[in-house]
This record gives structure tokens, sequence and C-alpha cells, in this order.
């Protein structure tokens, strides 16, 4: 196979025909790009990886009273016990008043009636470190409202100090 190599004028480059002018008058291929390794999807969020950020960062904080109605509901529905949220109150009126509650069964709803959610919730600075808060709780079509307070301890830690529950029965 023979081949010719001719030059122009408006070009610098040697044209070539033939297989081999085909070849050489390709571009030639991108170098491959180097990544870092990885040791794992870049989906994954766990602080074992290196260079990771731990979970707790990378979420957003839940609020106080919203936090407080999600455990109260749970207690006061009969999901949980009373006991559970022992360490959450202050002082032992906040404590027996949420026993007092739970017993009633104010928010527990009767046979074949879905389990209540908090449908809404709300909150009112009165004080710094004090919030006073209340939820709406729903079960089907019937509602009924969670008010508590909040206080903020030295320790920086949210207590409830008060809890009632008011509406007309399930």
């Amino acid at each position: 196979m023979t081949t010719t190599t001719t030059m122009t004028s408006t070009s610098a480059a040697p044209a070539t025909t033939g297989s081999a002018g085909a070849a050489a008058g390709r571009r030639a291929p991108r170098p491959l790009r180097r990544t870092p390794s990885v040791t794992a999807p870049p989906s994954r969020r766990d602080a074992r990886r290196p260079g990771a950020l731990p979970v707790r960062q990378t979420t957003r904080r839940v609020q106080p009273h919203r936090w407080f109605a999600d455990r109260l509901l749970e207690v006061l529905s009969g999901q949980r016990p009373v006991a559970w949220m022992l360490g959450h109150t202050a002082g032992e009126a906040a404590y027996d008043r949420l026993w007092q509650l739970a017993a009633q069964g104010v928010l527990r709803p009767p046979k074949g009636r879905p389990v209540p959610l908090v449908r809404g919730c709300g909150c009112r600075v009165v004080a710094p470190g004090v919030l006073e808060a209340f939820a709406r709780v729903a079960s089907g079509d019937a509602s009924r409202a969670l008010a508590f307070r909040l206080e903020r301890g030295a320790d920086l830690r949210w207590r409830c100090t008060a809890v009632d529950a008011a509406g007309p029965s399930w």
C-alpha cells in the first residue's frame, strides 16, 4: 500500500490518504482523569469514613417544643410508659399530672380509631429559657389540644414543667 503526502498552502500539517492516514487524522484520545480513591459511595454519611461529616452535623435540629409534643403524645396515647418521661420533667407536680392524664387515657384512641398524630405545634417565649407550647393532636377526623410548658435548666436541657390536655373525648 502506498501513501502520498501532499502539502497545501492553507494547511501546515501533511495530508495523508489510505488506512494509515485515517488513523493519523484522528485526535489523540483524552487522558483519563484520576479520581481520589473513595472508600464508600458518595451518598454514604458515615463517621467512620475518612473526611466524612458525622450524621448529627448534617441533619436539621428538631425544635424542643415539637420534640416534647411527640414524646408527650406517645405517653398520653398509651404507646409508651409514663416513666419514659421521668428524666424530661422537672418537679413532682409535672410528673404527677402527666401520670394522672395517662391513667385517664385522655389521648388514648378507642378501638377502631387510628393512632393519634401531632398535626400542628407552636410555642411562645414567655421569658428567657421558658416556652409555653401547644400541639394539635388528631385521630381520624377528631382532634384534641395538648398544652405544656418547657423550661431550660442550668445544664441547658429542656424539661417539661406543666402539661394539660383539652377537647372532646374521642
